[in-house]
Protein backbone atom coordinates (compact mmCIF):
# COMPACT_ATOMS: atom_id res chain seq x y z
CA UNK A 1 0.00 0.00 0.00
CA UNK A 2 2.81 2.43 0.90
CA UNK A 3 4.62 1.61 -2.34
CA UNK A 4 1.46 2.31 -4.36
CA UNK A 5 0.90 5.61 -2.56
CA UNK A 6 4.50 6.62 -3.21
CA UNK A 7 4.06 5.71 -6.88
CA UNK A 8 0.91 7.85 -7.13
CA UNK A 9 2.63 10.86 -5.53
CA UNK A 10 5.73 10.57 -7.72
CA UNK A 11 3.67 9.92 -10.84
CA UNK A 12 1.43 12.92 -10.23
CA UNK A 13 4.50 15.13 -9.75
CA UNK A 14 6.02 13.81 -12.97
CA UNK A 15 2.72 14.41 -14.75
CA UNK A 16 2.65 18.07 -13.69
CA UNK A 17 6.29 18.54 -14.68
CA UNK A 18 5.75 16.81 -18.02
CA UNK A 19 2.77 19.04 -18.85
CA UNK A 20 4.65 22.21 -17.92
CA UNK A 21 7.46 21.39 -20.30
CA UNK A 22 5.15 20.06 -23.03
CA UNK A 23 6.55 16.54 -22.81
CA UNK A 24 5.06 13.22 -23.84
CA UNK A 25 2.59 11.06 -21.95
CA UNK A 26 4.89 8.13 -21.07
CA UNK A 27 7.13 9.68 -18.39
CA UNK A 28 4.63 9.80 -15.47
CA UNK A 29 3.69 6.19 -16.14
CA UNK A 30 7.33 5.17 -16.23
CA UNK A 31 7.97 6.88 -12.89
CA UNK A 32 4.97 5.23 -11.22
CA UNK A 33 5.80 1.83 -12.66
CA UNK A 34 9.41 2.01 -11.50
CA UNK A 35 8.29 2.60 -7.92
CA UNK A 36 5.47 0.06 -8.02
CA UNK A 37 5.87 -2.58 -10.78
CA UNK A 38 2.35 -3.84 -10.02
CA UNK A 39 0.83 -0.38 -10.35
CA UNK A 40 -1.68 -1.21 -13.09
CA UNK A 41 -3.10 -4.20 -11.26
CA UNK A 42 -3.35 -2.24 -8.01
CA UNK A 43 -5.01 0.77 -9.64
CA UNK A 44 -7.68 -1.31 -11.42
CA UNK A 45 -8.34 -3.78 -8.60
CA UNK A 46 -11.57 -2.13 -7.44
CA UNK A 47 -13.20 -1.58 -10.86
CA UNK A 48 -16.35 -3.72 -10.47
CA UNK A 49 -18.08 -3.97 -13.84
CA UNK A 50 -15.33 -4.67 -16.30
CA UNK A 51 -11.97 -3.81 -17.80
CA UNK A 52 -12.49 -3.50 -21.54
CA UNK A 53 -9.69 -3.42 -24.13
CA UNK A 54 -10.45 -2.01 -27.59
CA UNK A 55 -7.86 -2.87 -30.21
CA UNK A 56 -7.33 -3.55 -33.91
CA UNK A 57 -5.66 -1.76 -36.79
CA UNK A 58 -8.21 0.91 -37.68
CA UNK A 59 -10.91 2.72 -35.72
CA UNK A 60 -9.70 2.22 -32.12
CA UNK A 61 -9.92 5.87 -31.09
CA UNK A 62 -13.34 6.56 -32.61
CA UNK A 63 -14.86 3.30 -31.37
CA UNK A 64 -13.51 3.78 -27.85
CA UNK A 65 -14.95 7.28 -27.67
CA UNK A 66 -18.33 6.01 -28.88
CA UNK A 67 -18.38 3.10 -26.44
CA UNK A 68 -17.52 5.37 -23.51
CA UNK A 69 -20.27 7.81 -24.53
CA UNK A 70 -22.90 5.05 -24.67
CA UNK A 71 -21.88 3.62 -21.29
CA UNK A 72 -21.91 7.05 -19.66
CA UNK A 73 -25.35 7.72 -21.13
CA UNK A 74 -26.50 4.72 -19.10
CA UNK A 75 -25.22 6.29 -15.90
CA UNK A 76 -21.96 4.37 -15.67
CA UNK A 77 -18.77 6.06 -14.49
CA UNK A 78 -16.07 5.15 -16.99
CA UNK A 79 -12.33 5.67 -17.03
CA UNK A 80 -10.77 5.84 -20.48
CA UNK A 81 -7.31 6.76 -21.68
CA UNK A 82 -6.92 9.86 -23.88
CA UNK A 83 -6.13 9.61 -27.56
CA UNK A 84 -2.43 9.04 -28.11
CA UNK A 85 -1.98 7.13 -24.83
CA UNK A 86 -2.71 3.70 -26.28
CA UNK A 87 0.23 1.94 -24.61
CA UNK A 88 0.58 0.66 -21.06
CA UNK A 89 2.60 3.53 -19.60
CA UNK A 90 0.30 5.98 -21.35
CA UNK A 91 -2.66 4.34 -19.60
CA UNK A 92 -0.91 4.77 -16.24
CA UNK A 93 -0.06 8.39 -17.01
CA UNK A 94 -3.65 9.26 -17.89
CA UNK A 95 -4.93 7.37 -14.85
CA UNK A 96 -2.74 9.39 -12.48
CA UNK A 97 -4.90 12.46 -12.92
CA UNK A 98 -7.89 10.63 -11.42
CA UNK A 99 -6.30 8.43 -8.76
CA UNK A 100 -6.57 9.21 -5.06
CA UNK A 101 -3.46 8.65 -2.95
CA UNK A 102 -4.58 5.14 -2.04
CA UNK A 103 -4.06 4.29 -5.71
CA UNK A 104 -7.43 2.67 -6.50
CA UNK A 105 -9.42 3.92 -9.47
CA UNK A 106 -12.99 4.92 -8.62
CA UNK A 107 -15.02 3.91 -11.69
CA UNK A 108 -17.62 1.34 -12.71
CA UNK A 109 -15.71 0.37 -15.84
CA UNK A 110 -12.38 1.00 -17.53
CA UNK A 111 -12.47 1.18 -21.34
CA UNK A 112 -8.96 1.28 -22.76
CA UNK A 113 -7.78 1.86 -26.31
CA UNK A 114 -4.55 -0.10 -26.79
CA UNK A 115 -2.50 -0.85 -29.86
CA UNK A 116 -2.18 -4.47 -30.77
CA UNK A 117 1.21 -5.14 -29.18
CA UNK A 118 0.64 -3.10 -26.02
CA UNK A 119 -2.70 -4.80 -25.46
CA UNK A 120 -0.78 -7.99 -24.71
CA UNK A 121 1.61 -6.15 -22.41
CA UNK A 122 -1.40 -4.78 -20.58
CA UNK A 123 -2.99 -8.23 -20.35
CA UNK A 124 0.22 -9.58 -18.80
CA UNK A 125 -0.36 -7.13 -15.93
CA UNK A 126 -4.17 -7.08 -15.82
CA UNK A 127 -6.33 -9.65 -17.56
CA UNK A 128 -9.16 -7.81 -19.34
CA UNK A 129 -12.71 -8.94 -18.65
CA UNK A 130 -13.80 -7.92 -22.16
CA UNK A 131 -12.11 -7.30 -25.51
CA UNK A 132 -13.42 -5.64 -28.66
CA UNK A 133 -11.35 -6.73 -31.67
CA UNK A 134 -11.98 -4.48 -34.66
CA UNK A 135 -9.97 -5.52 -37.69
CA UNK A 136 -6.58 -6.48 -39.10
CA UNK A 137 -4.86 -4.56 -41.89
CA UNK A 138 -1.35 -3.71 -43.02
CA UNK A 139 -0.12 -1.01 -40.69
CA UNK A 140 3.41 0.05 -39.70
CA UNK A 141 4.95 -3.15 -41.03
CA UNK A 142 8.36 -2.13 -39.71
CA UNK A 143 6.91 -2.33 -36.18
CA UNK A 144 4.50 -5.25 -36.22
CA UNK A 145 5.66 -7.28 -39.25
CA UNK A 146 3.09 -9.03 -41.42
CA UNK A 147 -0.66 -8.93 -40.87
CA UNK A 148 -0.54 -12.57 -39.76
CA UNK A 149 1.47 -11.38 -36.77
CA UNK A 150 -1.08 -8.69 -35.98
CA UNK A 151 -3.87 -11.28 -36.15
CA UNK A 152 -1.87 -13.47 -33.76
CA UNK A 153 -1.59 -10.57 -31.30
CA UNK A 154 -5.37 -10.14 -31.29
CA UNK A 155 -5.93 -13.89 -30.89
CA UNK A 156 -3.57 -14.00 -27.93
CA UNK A 157 -5.47 -11.15 -26.30
CA UNK A 158 -8.76 -13.00 -26.82
CA UNK A 159 -7.27 -16.07 -25.13
CA UNK A 160 -6.52 -14.00 -22.03
CA UNK A 161 -9.91 -12.28 -21.82
CA UNK A 162 -12.02 -13.66 -18.98
CA UNK A 163 -15.68 -12.79 -19.63
CA UNK A 164 -16.63 -11.60 -23.12
CA UNK A 165 -15.15 -10.97 -26.57
CA UNK A 166 -16.72 -8.97 -29.41
CA UNK A 167 -15.44 -9.87 -32.89
CA UNK A 168 -15.77 -8.40 -36.37
CA UNK A 169 -18.10 -10.77 -38.18
CA UNK A 170 -16.83 -9.76 -41.64
CA UNK A 171 -13.07 -9.69 -41.05
CA UNK A 172 -11.73 -13.15 -41.83
CA UNK A 173 -8.69 -12.64 -39.59
CA UNK A 174 -10.81 -11.56 -36.63
CA UNK A 175 -13.87 -13.79 -36.88
CA UNK A 176 -11.65 -16.90 -36.83
CA UNK A 177 -10.42 -15.88 -33.39
CA UNK A 178 -13.65 -17.44 -32.08
CA UNK A 179 -11.80 -20.75 -31.96
CA UNK A 180 -9.17 -19.30 -29.63
CA UNK A 181 -11.58 -17.98 -26.99
CA UNK A 182 -11.62 -19.92 -23.72
CA UNK A 183 -14.59 -22.07 -22.77
CA UNK A 184 -17.19 -20.11 -20.81
CA UNK A 185 -16.26 -16.75 -22.36
CA UNK A 186 -19.17 -15.20 -24.25
CA UNK A 187 -18.60 -14.29 -27.90
CA UNK A 188 -20.62 -11.65 -29.68
CA UNK A 189 -20.22 -10.17 -33.17
CA UNK A 190 -20.69 -6.91 -35.00
CA UNK A 191 -20.88 -6.59 -38.75
CA UNK A 192 -22.72 -5.12 -41.72
CA UNK A 193 -26.09 -5.98 -43.19
CA UNK A 194 -25.94 -8.06 -46.37
CA UNK A 195 -27.26 -5.07 -48.34
CA UNK A 196 -23.85 -3.36 -48.12
CA UNK A 197 -21.57 -6.41 -48.01
CA UNK A 198 -20.21 -5.45 -51.44
CA UNK A 199 -18.55 -2.38 -49.88
CA UNK A 200 -16.45 -4.34 -47.41
CA UNK A 201 -13.37 -4.70 -49.67
CA UNK A 202 -12.83 -0.93 -49.53
CA UNK A 203 -12.69 -1.09 -45.73
CA UNK A 204 -10.76 -4.20 -44.78
CA UNK A 205 -8.50 -6.93 -46.04
CA UNK A 206 -9.25 -10.61 -46.14
CA UNK A 207 -6.90 -13.51 -45.49
CA UNK A 208 -6.01 -14.51 -49.06
CA UNK A 209 -5.21 -18.07 -47.95
CA UNK A 210 -8.91 -18.57 -47.18
CA UNK A 211 -10.46 -15.95 -49.45
CA UNK A 212 -12.43 -18.41 -51.56
CA UNK A 213 -13.86 -20.47 -48.71
CA UNK A 214 -14.34 -17.79 -46.06
CA UNK A 215 -17.93 -17.87 -44.82
CA UNK A 216 -18.61 -15.42 -42.01
CA UNK A 217 -20.50 -16.66 -38.96
CA UNK A 218 -24.27 -16.20 -39.00
CA UNK A 219 -25.39 -13.23 -36.93
CA UNK A 220 -27.53 -14.17 -33.98
CA UNK A 221 -30.08 -12.20 -31.94
CA UNK A 222 -27.49 -10.58 -29.70
CA UNK A 223 -25.10 -9.56 -32.48
CA UNK A 224 -25.26 -6.06 -33.95
CA UNK A 225 -25.53 -5.44 -37.69
CA UNK A 226 -25.15 -2.08 -39.42
CA UNK A 227 -28.15 -1.33 -41.65
CA UNK A 228 -27.78 2.02 -43.47
CA UNK A 229 -30.69 3.94 -44.93
CA UNK A 230 -28.45 6.26 -46.96
CA UNK A 231 -24.93 7.68 -46.82
CA UNK A 232 -25.62 9.41 -43.52
CA UNK A 233 -28.41 7.57 -41.67
CA UNK A 234 -28.34 4.06 -40.27
CA UNK A 235 -29.61 1.63 -37.64
CA UNK A 236 -27.85 -1.00 -35.57
CA UNK A 237 -30.15 -4.01 -35.70
CA UNK A 238 -30.10 -6.88 -33.21
CA UNK A 239 -31.77 -10.07 -34.15
CA UNK A 240 -34.15 -8.80 -36.79
CA UNK A 241 -34.34 -11.41 -39.60
CA UNK A 242 -31.72 -13.61 -37.99
CA UNK A 243 -33.32 -13.91 -34.54
CA UNK A 244 -33.03 -17.40 -33.17
CA UNK A 245 -30.18 -18.50 -35.47
CA UNK A 246 -26.94 -19.84 -34.08
CA UNK A 247 -23.89 -17.59 -34.11
CA UNK A 248 -21.13 -20.13 -34.17
CA UNK A 249 -20.51 -20.02 -30.47
CA UNK A 250 -22.22 -16.75 -29.68
CA UNK A 251 -24.31 -16.69 -26.51
CA UNK A 252 -27.81 -16.73 -27.98
CA UNK A 253 -29.72 -18.02 -25.00
CA UNK A 254 -32.76 -16.11 -24.21
CA UNK A 255 -33.58 -15.17 -27.45
CA UNK A 256 -36.15 -13.45 -29.51
CA UNK A 257 -37.11 -11.10 -26.68
CA UNK A 258 -33.53 -9.82 -26.92
CA UNK A 259 -33.92 -9.08 -30.61
CA UNK A 260 -36.07 -5.91 -30.50
CA UNK A 261 -33.27 -3.56 -29.44
CA UNK A 262 -32.76 -1.71 -32.72
CA UNK A 263 -30.66 1.42 -32.18
CA UNK A 264 -31.61 4.32 -34.42
CA UNK A 265 -32.27 5.52 -37.03
CA UNK A 266 -29.49 7.97 -36.30
CA UNK A 267 -26.91 10.15 -37.97
CA UNK A 268 -23.37 10.60 -36.67
CA UNK A 269 -21.39 13.80 -36.59
CA UNK A 270 -18.52 11.90 -38.20
CA UNK A 271 -19.01 11.01 -41.85
CA UNK A 272 -18.53 7.74 -43.65
CA UNK A 273 -19.21 4.03 -43.60
CA UNK A 274 -16.17 3.34 -41.41
CA UNK A 275 -17.61 5.57 -38.67
CA UNK A 276 -20.95 3.73 -38.90
CA UNK A 277 -19.16 0.39 -38.48
CA UNK A 278 -17.28 1.78 -35.48
CA UNK A 279 -20.62 2.84 -33.98
CA UNK A 280 -21.97 -0.66 -34.58
CA UNK A 281 -18.98 -2.22 -32.81
CA UNK A 282 -19.38 0.16 -29.87
CA UNK A 283 -23.11 -0.55 -29.64
CA UNK A 284 -22.68 -4.32 -29.70
CA UNK A 285 -20.06 -4.09 -26.97
CA UNK A 286 -22.15 -1.77 -24.81
CA UNK A 287 -25.07 -4.16 -25.10
CA UNK A 288 -22.88 -7.03 -23.92
CA UNK A 289 -21.61 -5.00 -20.96
CA UNK A 290 -24.97 -3.58 -19.90
CA UNK A 291 -27.17 -6.62 -20.42
CA UNK A 292 -30.81 -5.96 -19.57
CA UNK A 293 -29.98 -2.35 -18.64
CA UNK A 294 -29.15 -1.53 -22.26
CA UNK A 295 -31.47 1.20 -23.58
CA UNK A 296 -31.53 1.57 -27.40
CA UNK A 297 -32.86 5.14 -27.19
CA UNK A 298 -30.10 6.22 -24.79
CA UNK A 299 -27.49 4.57 -27.00
CA UNK A 300 -28.75 6.36 -30.12
CA UNK A 301 -28.82 9.71 -28.35
CA UNK A 302 -25.27 9.23 -27.10
CA UNK A 303 -23.95 8.26 -30.54
CA UNK A 304 -25.57 11.29 -32.17
CA UNK A 305 -23.74 13.57 -29.75
CA UNK A 306 -20.24 12.11 -30.20
CA UNK A 307 -17.92 14.59 -31.89
CA UNK A 308 -15.11 13.22 -34.06
CA UNK A 309 -11.91 12.57 -32.11
CA UNK A 310 -9.28 15.14 -32.97
CA UNK A 311 -7.81 14.49 -36.39
CA UNK A 312 -10.46 11.90 -37.35
CA UNK A 313 -12.61 14.07 -39.56
CA UNK A 314 -12.53 16.84 -36.98
CA UNK A 315 -13.60 20.20 -38.41
CA UNK A 316 -11.84 23.37 -37.30
CA UNK A 317 -13.39 26.68 -38.31
CA UNK A 318 -10.65 28.92 -39.72
CA UNK A 319 -11.79 32.46 -40.48
CA UNK A 320 -15.31 31.26 -41.14
CA UNK A 321 -14.36 28.31 -43.35
CA UNK A 322 -14.15 24.62 -42.37
CA UNK A 323 -10.76 22.93 -42.24
CA UNK A 324 -11.06 19.15 -41.92
CA UNK A 325 -8.25 17.09 -40.35
CA UNK A 326 -8.17 13.47 -41.51
CA UNK A 327 -5.75 10.95 -40.02
CA UNK A 328 -4.24 8.39 -42.43
CA UNK A 329 -1.84 5.65 -41.45
CA UNK A 330 -2.16 2.64 -43.75
CA UNK A 331 -3.53 1.69 -47.21
CA UNK A 332 -6.99 0.68 -46.00
CA UNK A 333 -7.36 3.80 -43.86
CA UNK A 334 -6.19 6.21 -46.56
CA UNK A 335 -8.43 4.53 -49.15
CA UNK A 336 -11.45 4.86 -46.87
CA UNK A 337 -10.54 8.47 -46.07
CA UNK A 338 -10.34 9.37 -49.76
CA UNK A 339 -13.66 7.67 -50.41
CA UNK A 340 -15.32 9.35 -47.45
CA UNK A 341 -13.79 12.82 -47.50
CA UNK A 342 -12.29 13.10 -50.95
CA UNK A 343 -15.44 12.79 -53.05
CA UNK A 344 -16.08 16.55 -52.96
CA UNK A 345 -13.11 18.50 -54.36
CA UNK A 346 -11.78 21.02 -51.83
CA UNK A 347 -8.40 22.63 -51.25
CA UNK A 348 -6.16 19.77 -50.15
CA UNK A 349 -2.90 19.43 -48.24
CA UNK A 350 -1.18 16.13 -47.43
CA UNK A 351 1.35 15.87 -44.57
CA UNK A 352 3.39 12.66 -44.24
CA UNK A 353 5.90 11.97 -41.47
CA UNK A 354 7.92 8.81 -40.90
CA UNK A 355 8.54 9.05 -37.19
CA UNK A 356 8.27 5.93 -35.03
CA UNK A 357 4.60 6.53 -34.22
CA UNK A 358 3.83 6.87 -37.95
CA UNK A 359 5.82 3.86 -39.11
CA UNK A 360 9.19 4.35 -40.78
CA UNK A 361 8.29 2.60 -44.01
CA UNK A 362 6.04 4.77 -46.19
CA UNK A 363 6.05 2.46 -49.21
CA UNK A 364 2.42 1.69 -48.32
CA UNK A 365 1.50 4.95 -50.08
CA UNK A 366 1.92 3.07 -53.36
CA UNK A 367 -0.94 0.76 -52.39
CA UNK A 368 -3.37 3.70 -52.33
CA UNK A 369 -5.13 5.11 -55.39
CA UNK A 370 -5.16 8.92 -55.42
CA UNK A 371 -7.18 9.30 -58.61
CA UNK A 372 -10.02 11.04 -56.75
CA UNK A 373 -7.69 14.01 -56.16
CA UNK A 374 -6.99 14.60 -59.87
CA UNK A 375 -9.83 17.05 -60.46
CA UNK A 376 -8.59 19.66 -58.00
CA UNK A 377 -5.01 18.57 -57.40
CA UNK A 378 -3.11 19.07 -54.15
CA UNK A 379 -2.07 22.54 -53.00
CA UNK A 380 0.90 21.43 -50.93
CA UNK A 381 2.59 18.31 -49.56
CA UNK A 382 4.48 18.55 -46.31
CA UNK A 383 6.11 16.66 -43.47
CA UNK A 384 9.36 14.72 -43.35
CA UNK A 385 8.27 12.76 -46.44
CA UNK A 386 6.64 15.65 -48.25
CA UNK A 387 8.73 15.09 -51.38
CA UNK A 388 7.99 11.35 -51.35
CA UNK A 389 4.28 12.14 -51.21
CA UNK A 390 4.56 14.55 -54.12
CA UNK A 391 6.36 11.91 -56.17
CA UNK A 392 3.71 9.33 -55.36
CA UNK A 393 0.97 11.71 -56.53
CA UNK A 394 2.77 12.23 -59.83
CA UNK A 395 2.33 8.53 -60.61
CA UNK A 396 -1.46 9.01 -60.38
CA UNK A 397 -1.35 12.24 -62.42
CA UNK A 398 -2.33 14.36 -59.44
CA UNK A 399 -0.91 17.86 -59.74
CA UNK A 400 1.02 19.17 -56.71
CA UNK A 401 1.49 22.92 -56.59
CA UNK A 402 4.22 23.03 -53.93
CA UNK A 403 6.26 21.04 -51.41
CA UNK A 404 7.15 22.48 -48.00
CA UNK A 405 8.54 20.02 -45.46
CA UNK A 406 8.12 22.39 -42.50
CA UNK A 407 4.60 21.76 -41.21
CA UNK A 408 3.88 25.21 -39.79
CA UNK A 409 5.19 26.95 -42.90
CA UNK A 410 3.11 24.63 -45.08
CA UNK A 411 0.00 25.29 -42.97
CA UNK A 412 0.50 29.06 -43.21
CA UNK A 413 0.88 28.86 -46.99
CA UNK A 414 -2.12 26.55 -47.35
CA UNK A 415 -4.42 28.79 -45.30
CA UNK A 416 -3.23 31.93 -47.06
CA UNK A 417 -3.91 30.49 -50.51
CA UNK A 418 -7.49 29.41 -49.70
CA UNK A 419 -8.95 31.94 -47.26
CA UNK A 420 -12.53 31.76 -48.58
CA UNK A 421 -13.09 28.07 -49.24
CA UNK A 422 -13.30 24.75 -47.40
CA UNK A 423 -10.01 22.95 -46.81
CA UNK A 424 -8.85 19.45 -45.92
CA UNK A 425 -5.57 18.04 -44.63
CA UNK A 426 -4.76 14.33 -44.82
CA UNK A 427 -1.97 13.61 -42.34
CA UNK A 428 -0.10 10.83 -40.58
CA UNK A 429 -0.19 10.65 -36.80
CA UNK A 430 2.74 12.84 -35.72
CA UNK A 431 2.04 15.35 -38.47
CA UNK A 432 -1.56 15.52 -37.33
CA UNK A 433 -0.48 16.02 -33.71
CA UNK A 434 1.82 18.88 -34.65
CA UNK A 435 -0.74 20.59 -36.89
CA UNK A 436 -3.47 20.12 -34.29
CA UNK A 437 -1.32 21.83 -31.63
CA UNK A 438 -0.68 24.77 -33.92
CA UNK A 439 -4.37 25.09 -34.76
CA UNK A 440 -5.34 24.73 -31.09
CA UNK A 441 -3.05 27.60 -30.12
CA UNK A 442 -4.46 29.83 -32.85
CA UNK A 443 -8.15 29.00 -32.66
CA UNK A 444 -8.69 28.13 -28.98
CA UNK A 445 -9.41 24.44 -29.48
CA UNK A 446 -9.46 22.00 -26.57
CA UNK A 447 -6.19 20.18 -26.10
CA UNK A 448 -5.99 16.39 -26.20
CA UNK A 449 -6.39 15.95 -22.47
CA UNK A 450 -9.43 18.24 -22.32
CA UNK A 451 -11.15 16.40 -25.14
CA UNK A 452 -10.55 13.03 -23.61
CA UNK A 453 -11.77 13.91 -20.15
Amino acid sequence: MLRTTAAVVAGKAARVASRLRGGGSALPGLVAERIDPGFLAHALADVPDGIVVVTGTNGKTTTTKMLVAVLRAHGRTVFSNPTGSNFTRGVISSMLGELPLRGRLDADLAVLELDEAHALKFAAAVRPTHALLLNVARDQLDRFAEIDHTAQLLASLAEQTTTGVVLNLDDSFVSRIRDRVADGVTVRYFGVDKSIADRLPELQEQDVRFEDDFVPPVAGPQDGLLKPSDERTFEVVFGSDTAGSDTSGSDTAGSNTEGNGTVGPLELQQRGLAAMINATAATATARMLLGDAFDPAAAAEALRAVTPPFGRGEVVMVDGQPLELVLVKNPAGFTVALGTYGSTPVATMIAINDNYADGRDVSWLYDVSFESLRARGVTITSGVRGYDMALRLQYDDVAVAAVETDLDAALDSFLAQHPQEPKRIFCTYTAMMALRRTLAARYDLPDIGEEAS
